[in-house]
């Protein structure tokens, strides 16, 4: 199923559109995505090996261990990366002809590991549009307990909170903001299968892990052919420019040999 195409539902891009995200059940095979949780698990923990106890770290390291681009360095998670089905998806949801890969991304929320706050991935991203979806995969069945991905649906409308970083500043503020503004926090358990689509603008946070086992998670970013590299005005900016679209200048396409066409 990972490279076999599938046609949307017109409600799904109907939904993504109003909530910012949407999720699609059993869109990929269990059996697969066993095999890759292996794969991916000895990945991330070759790369970024727990360097002190959980309890030791700030909130951010307590959230999760975090691999970015694993389809460089391991030919398993590039099959993954590389799947034509979530490609062709996050394209209909964006409605373009065609993505390019932005990154992929794992993130090994620990047994015990903690919360992770409240946030919006494009505050990290020097693109000139909001034409950029997050395919989030569990690579195991992830119930409340294990700390699944939560979103504020319809805040990708909300300007207030676009210049905060992930952080514990940003749990606060947001909180209260996506309170007062009665954003409705949508957070459910995940069947090994499901995966979820989000837009670059949403708020999402997730719960921590209270369970025994890790959750492991990958991610794949998807951004419209044609986007480009807007001058950077933050230091986040610049680190993404140096990680994702080496030697593109600003205004120039975002197509980088770390941007491969994907569909």
């Amino acid at each position: 199923m990972i490279d076999t195409p599938l046609r949307l539902d017109p409600a799904a891009r109907a939904n993504y559109e109003r909530d910012g995200f949407v999720r699609m059940p059993g869109i990929l095979e269990p059996a697969a995505l066993d095999t890759y949780r292996a794969g991916i698990e000895e990945e991330v923990l070759r790369r970024n090996p727990p360097a002190a106890a959980v309890h030791d770290r700030d909130t951010y390291h307590q959230a999760f261990l975090q691999v970015t681009n694993l389809w460089r360095t391991s030919d398993l998670a590039r099959s993954f990366v590389f799947g034509k089905r979530l490609a062709g998806i996050a394209a209909q949801l964006l409605g373009v002809a065609r993505v390019r890969l932005y990154h992929d991304q794992a993130l090994y929320k620990e047994p015990g590991g903690g919360f992770t706050p409240w946030h919006a991935d494009q505050f990290y991203w020097p693109l000139s549009s909001d034409k950029v979806v997050t395919a989030w995969v569990p690579l195991q069945a992830t119930p409340v307990v294990m700390g699944p991905l939560a979103f504020a649906a319809g805040s990708q409308r909300m300007r207030f909170g676009r210049d905060l970083e992930i952080s514990d500043a940003s749990e606060r503020s947001l909180s209260k903001a996506l309170a007062a503004g009665h954003y409705r926090e949508v957070c459910e358990p995940f069947a090994l299968g499901d995966v979820s689509f989000h837009s670059g603008w949403v708020f999402h946070h997730t719960g921590p892990n209270r369970t025994d086992a890790p959750r492991s998670v990958m991610t794949v970013i998807y951004m419209e052919d044609g986007i480009r590299l807007c001058a950077p005005t933050r230091k986040q900016h610049y680190a993404d420019w140096e990680a994702f679209m080496p030697g593109i200048q600003p205004g120039e396409p975002a197509d980088s040999a770390l941007n491969p066409l994907l569909i």
